[in-house]
């Protein structure tokens, strides 16, 4: 099989080597299912996936003119649930609607609407462009590239979904005042900051305190904002002065079926996408640099996501799949553009809180090993499809939006506070005393107080805040869906750029390979193969080179006799 893809240039070789060497486990994943800890992680990733996806909802809503709503994300999130559940290499990553599509998917809206093209299917041609380039990525062995992707791209990244987030529980308060009335706003901004006390409480209670016993703890941590989002939807009908205040709530359509039936979605879930009947051959090749943009953010997004949910913080013991994954994720592009949904990909943070879910610790709180299975992604993928039938859309269509820019902060507030990137800014501003004197001091600050020279620090932290800002940046103009490329150019700056006025062993110390050496070595083994293959070319051509001396040695001691 190894000459088949060397006389190929090895084409493929990653998605067959990812195949070969995960299939044998497929069994085991089944299998080793049946540990205490799957039924609490399925439930946990389970509303981790679904509340910030309704959020992400209610934005495209907004932003779209209703276009995209409840069920088309969560088409598109149990869709990916479930067949990267049962069919990705790595069943870990959580894939569904993200931060950066919601952006992607409005800002095409509203760049075409105002030129008649028809949304839909413009969109569905994006899909099906980038599904074509997502093959030739896959299939070229490209995703390998993917090794330029240090902790820089990853932490950078994260602190940028986080500004999201603040971004868009904003803007919902906003459009309470606006759209709704005085009354409405100001009792939005009591329930929203109500929902960060008693979320983000939960969430400090069950990990950095230490009353009752660690099981009691472990409820708060996971279902904590669960329990917020559920009672401050009741809350509302308490009755008293709240009885006189109106309150937009999540817009919720019938059961299975699409939000928007306008001209260019005329049948159902199946966009007609053929030039002639809804859209121009012109506007079919215009959607070509569009999914250019789309395929960057993914490669980028998806296969980070992938990164972090097998980092080195988990001990993992099956292989990885980066090539064949990414191949998948063409496919479900492709017909979400088809089905007129936000496509899916790797989400963060909810891919690596997944992993954390299952990891088995000792009673003193080591990580002794992941529950690495297919049950809980594809379990959770099932429900979010059961969310789409009408009991379940008439409890989300009581959801005050309110509660959603609550949920938006809630998630911000605990993805920077565990983010590298705040806690490297927080330590500028820390006492010098506390760092050195007090045992409460976390190490992350005292190791980087024993950094033999902080200037590298300090010009290192300033450039991973204004790769983060500028990320930002871009997201509130115009060109908001060029910002995938600014991801890539701040990804090759931190591997080519930052090593030419940083020391080297300076920057190991802030930068750093994302997951441990046998994840990563998936992404080189197409490099593996080639040096494997050349190196027994060459010995095989110094056997004959040695058998032809051998042999003409031997010619000539016969001539000689």
């Amino acid at each position: 099989m190894g000459l088949s893809f060397k006389t190929f240039n090895y084409i493929g070789y990653g998605i067959y080597y990812d195949i070969k060497s995960r299939l044998p486990y497929y069994k085991s994943d089944f299998k080793d299912a049946f540990n205490y800890r799957v039924i609490p992680s399925t439930i946990f990733i389970f509303f981790t996936n679904l509340l910030p996806a309704i959020a992400f909802a209610q934005d495209m809503f907004d932003k779209t003119n209703h276009a995209y709503g409840v069920n088309e994300v969560l088409l598109s999130s149990g869709l990916a649930g479930v067949v990267f559940g049962l069919f990705s290499g790595q069943p870990l990553c959580i894939v569904g609607v993200t931060g950066p599509i919601s952006i992607f998917s409005y800002t095409v809206y509203e760049l075409i609407e105002p030129r008649g093209t028809p949304y839909f299917p413009f969109m569905c041609w994006i899909y099906l462009w980038s599904m074509i380039f997502h093959i030739i990525i896959a299939v070229g062995n490209y995703v390998s590239f993917l090794k330029i992707i240090s902790l820089f791209s990853c932490d950078v990244f994260g602190f940028f979904i986080n500004i999201v987030y603040i971004q868009k529980g904003i803007q919902i308060l906003n459009n309470q005042f606006r759209e709704v009335d005085l009354a409405s706003g100001y009792v939005s901004v009591m329930i929203s900051l109500l929902m960060i006390i008693c979320g983000v409480g939960s969430i400090i209670f069950g990990n950095y305190l230490h009353y009752f016993k660690p099981w009691v703890r472990k409820i708060f941590a996971d279902y904590g904002v669960v329990v917020s989002v559920i009672f401050f939807t009741a809350f509302i009908h308490f009755g008293g002065h709240l009885e006189e205040t109106t309150f937009a709530k999540l817009p919720v359509t019938a059961a299975f079926q699409p939000t928007h039936s306008g001209s260019d979605r005329g049948h159902g879930w199946f966009i007609h996408f053929w030039p002639g009947e809804n859209i121009a051959v012109a506007d079919v090749f215009l959607a070509i640099p569009f999914a250019i943009l789309l395929t960057f953010l993914f490669y980028f997004d998806h296969n980070v996501s992938s990164l972090m949910c097998q980092s080195k913080e988990y001990p993992l013991k099956k292989p990885a799949s980066f090539h064949w994954d990414f191949l998948l994720l063409g496919i479900t592009t492709g017909i979400a553009g088809i089905l007129g949904i936000p496509a899916p990909n790797g989400l963060i943070p909810q891919a690596p809180l997944h992993t954390d879910s299952l990891v088995v610790h000792d009673k003193y709180g080591k990580r002794l090993s992941v529950v690495e299975q297919r049950v809980t992604n594809s379990l959770q993928g099932a429900l979010t499809f059961v969310m789409m039938t009408g009991p379940f859309l008439i409890l989300l269509g009581l959801i005050p939006q309110a509660v959603l820019s609550g949920l938006f902060f809630i998630m911000a507030i605990t993805g920077l506070h565990g983010n590298i990137v705040t806690n490297r800014i927080r330590y500028c501003f820390l006492d010098e005393e506390y760092i050195e004197n007090d045992p409460s001091c976390p190490q992350v600050w005292k190791d980087i107080s024993k950094f033999p020279t902080k200037k590298w620090f300090y010009i290192y932290t300033v450039l991973e805040t204004l790769a983060g800002v500028a990320e930002f940046g871009i997201t509130l103009t115009k060109g908001a869906v060029a910002f995938p490329g600014v991801l890539l150019f701040f990804a090759f700056c931190a591997k080519w750029v930052w090593p030419l006025f940083i020391p080297r062993e300076e920057l190991d110390r802030l930068d750093g390979d994302v997951a441990d050496e046998f994840i990563l070595e998936n992404l080189a083994i197409v490099d593996i193969m080639k040096r494997k293959h050349a190196k027994q070319d060459l010995e095989k051509n110094e056997d004959i080179h040695t058998g032809m001396v051998e042999c003409d040695s031997s010619s000539n001691r016969t001539f000689s006799s």
